[in-house]
């Protein structure tokens, strides 16, 4: 992994640290660009994400048709 020094949008990358509840600007910053490159994301992530708020049913969704949604 390379180190780079960029300018980056502060109210984006706090944006994607609340949505997300990453609490780094690097985590933040890597699961945009991984998001945004279709990389599969690590289970260790996934397990991260845990209580951060989603109270979603993933069994309701799985079973909704598509367009149903909304």
């Amino acid at each position: 992994m390379a180190r780079t020094n960029i300018e980056i949008d502060d109210e984006l990358t706090a944006e994607v640290m609340r949505r997300f509840g990453v609490t780094t600007k690097k985590a933040a910053v890597d699961l945009a660009l991984r998001r945004l490159v279709g990389a599969p994301l690590t289970r260790e992530f996934l397990l991260g994400l845990e209580g951060i708020g989603w109270a979603g049913d993933l069994d309701e969704l799985r079973s909704e048709q598509p367009g149903e949604l909304g």
